[in-house]
């Protein structure tokens, strides 16, 4: 896999759902584009030999050694390592907490 996205741009796309107390329930997906840099075969065999992308599921880890084979994202970086808090954090203004109350949070 990580052979097909060298040189490449792929989209990253993870789904959140919220249920609020009061029953409402929002879904939304959250989108960021990466771009791989190309790499060359004996990189991409050294990145897969030491084991990181073994139980990820684009085949790397964007938070760990695999930030070495990215060369840029467009979009939210959380997303990519697997909880858009962009998309949440909008969520949570529309259900009524904004985001300055998301900042104090519960004290």
């Amino acid at each position: 896999m990580i052979e097909l996205l060298q040189g490449r741009t792929h989209t990253v796309m993870t789904g959140v759902a919220v249920l609020a107390p009061d029953g409402r329930r929002l879904v939304r997906c959250g989108r960021t584009e990466v771009v791989f840099r190309p790499l060359s075969h004996e990189e991409v065999r050294a990145y897969v030999a030491q084991g990181e992308s073994m139980d990820k599921a684009g085949a790397y880890a964007i938070q760990e050694r695999g930030t070495l084979l990215v060369e840029r994202t467009n979009g939210c970086y959380f997303n990519v390592v697997g909880l858009p808090l962009e998309v949440l954090s909008e969520m949570f203004t529309e259900l009524g907490w904004p985001l300055a109350e998301q900042w104090r949070g519960n004290k």
